[in-house]
């Protein structure tokens, strides 16, 4: 257990390596993650909750670590940020009155030396009545004598506090009795992680940061795709098309085989449900999780969360909102999956609404720059100032009517530190582990739903029925119609299709924005009906297609006067 950003997790992975389970605590879409160990030489399960400031819950999260806590533990590992004793005090306190055996692991210990601060560990040990360790857990230190220690752990003395206030009194006299620090001029790397927090200097590096990672990202998941996995799935979907034409026929090989020649858009469950996850989603998805993690363990994130925090406040959420909509950015169902960090339904459903509304995904962004590129950078920019903009005002009104609480940011703003090249692997492997476990499922049952409307025309219909607002609302060619399909599917290829059809780049920018806006893929979809349920879905949706209609056709006006 451990307050967010004191290494709880390193720690955890130390202890028990890369086979771990992520899992939903039961009733929530609250993640905790399970592995196991050997200590002394027994198995021992270890379960990481969410980090938490408090055992007095204030959001869902808090609720379920206290719910897991007291479902009663043979020890308790109590990560604290050896920078900030005080702070974390608060919950260790918390802990030991629970009287569980308890190992308090002093983390962050060579960053804490290295600012001045000393801790006496020996009469810290004395105050909390419990034995008391020091980590540098990104490097491993001191990881094999919490190994040693965990057995001997000894329930803390019976200790009780009145209140909150109370217990805040006791932890003053403890860093009293056992923290000393000392004046230290602050270093180059201390300058910046302050500057990196302040607008003047920190906006125009966030977005250098941000542009050198989504570049970075990018350009991987296209060597990815078009030297790897494109040639992979042609070899694929030719042997199981002949495998399965030889076996089936009529509705049962469309189903499984899809009705088009091209594994991207033939909608069969064996060929595009397949490819859309792996041979589409996963190369920018595993590059993303890279940056992301290194961007984690760096302490990065939340400077980027408080710098944004202003303008999030103006659309109803708050500055932590925008890591979903920068995983949204590399693909928007690890975005819709992120927004679970959020604290309160309203909060999650905006940042849900509005990144899939006005975030494209990397591999629309890389079709977006190849398809605008040539006519100049003021149409790229056309387009994402669009975007923007749909995002702040669409943010502001839906923040009004929508009832319920944004709660403000409460946000631990760490040191920046060197990643752990093993840690970021583990965390990275985790991740697109969950990802496919979460989203291939879901991506199978839309494509199997889109091929039963292919195959029952009603996508013939709904095409013919969007003619006349593609074609006298938005200003583009009839055959543009389908591209609109097509998105449903895949956006980077809808956006692809544009480019034989002769338009102009005026009405390349419309295209553009209108396919970012006016629904998200099939793997979207459906995460967005597991993670809001179907009533939000279905709102969010509405509000999606009105958006469109509306910024389409105010762009059409606009581009042609």
């Amino acid at each position: 257990m451990g307050n967010p950003n004191v290494g709880k997790s390193v720690v955890f992975s130390r202890l028990t390596g890369i086979e771990v389970i992520s899992s939903n605590y039961p009733g929530t879409t609250v993640e905790y993650t399970m592995g196991k160990t050997t200590i002394g030489g027994e198995r021992a399960e270890v379960i990481d909750p969410p980090g938490v400031y408090s055992l007095e819950p204030s959001c869902r999260a808090e609720e379920v670590t206290r719910e897991i806590f007291e479902e009663g533990a043979d020890v308790v590992v109590d990560v604290v940020d050896a920078t900030n004793l005080e702070r974390n005090l608060n919950l260790t306190l918390q802990i030991l009155e629970r009287g569980l055996p308890t190992v308090v692991v002093l983390n962050l210990w060579d960053v804490a030396t290295r600012t001045g601060i000393y801790i006496d560990v020996e009469a810290l040990e004395q105050e909390l009545g419990v034995p008391v360790l020091t980590a540098v857990a990104v490097s491993g230190q001191g990881i094999r004598e919490l190994v040693r220690a965990i057995p001997e752990a000894r329930a803390p003395p019976p200790m009780r506090f009145e209140s909150g206030d109370q217990r805040w009194a006791r932890v003053g006299e403890i860093v009293e009795r056992s923290q000393r620090v000392v004046h230290k001029h602050p270093t180059i790397l201390e300058r910046l992680e302050e500057a990196t927090i302040k607008p003047l200097f920190g906006i125009p590096f966030g977005l250098l940061v941000l542009y050198l990672s989504f570049t970075g990202v990018i350009r991987l998941g296209e060597f990815l795709i078009d030297s790897v996995l494109d040639p992979a799935f042609a070899v694929y979907g030719s042997f199981v098309t002949n495998l399965v034409g030889q076996h089936t026929s009529g509705i049962l090989r469309d189903i499984l085989i899809g009705t088009s020649p091209e594994i991207e858009t033939s909608f069969g469950l064996l060929t595009t449900g397949l490819y859309v996850p792996l041979g589409m989603v996963m190369p920018f998805v595993i590059p993303f999780y890279i940056v992301l993690g290194v961007l984690e363990d760096v302490g990065y994130l939340p400077r980027i969360s408080v710098l944004v925090d202003a303008l999030m406040h103006r659309v109803g959420l708050h500055g932590a909102a925008i890591v979903p909509c920068i995983l949204g950015l590399g693909c928007n169902v690890p975005g819709v999956m992120a927004t679970r960090v959020l604290e309160s339904p309203k909060q999650r459903y905006l940042a849900a609404t509005l990144m899939a509304v006005s975030v494209p995904c990397a591999a629309q962004n890389a079709m977006i720059w190849g398809l605008l590129g040539p006519f100049g950078l003021r149409y790229i920019a056309v387009v994402y100032g669009t975007l923007l903009l749909v995002f702040i005002t669409a943010g502001f009104i839906l923040s009004r009517i929508i009832g319920g609480e944004s709660p403000e940011i409460f946000l631990e703003i760490p040191p920046y530190r060197v990643p752990d090249g093993r840690a970021l692997f583990k965390k990275t492997w985790m991740r697109s582990k969950y990802f496919l476990k979460e989203a291939v499922p879901y991506v199978l049952l839309g494509v199997f739903l889109m091929n039963i409307l292919f195959i029952t025309g009603i996508v013939d219909a709904v095409g013919s029925l969007a003619q006349p607002i593609v074609s006298g609302l938005f200003g583009l060619p009839k055959d543009a119609a389908a591209t609109m399909i097509v998105g449903f599917l895949r956006k980077d290829v809808a956006v692809g299709m544009l480019a034989p059809l002769g338009m102009t780049a005026g009405q390349l920018v419309i295209a553009s924005v209108v396919l970012a806006m006016y629904f998200p893929c099939v793997a979207t979809f459906v995460v967005f009906m597991k993670e809001l349920g179907l009533k939000n879905t279905a709102r969010s949706a509405l509000i999606m297609l009105f958006s469109a209609t509306m910024v389409g056709t105010l762009l059409h006006a606009i581009l042609t006067m």
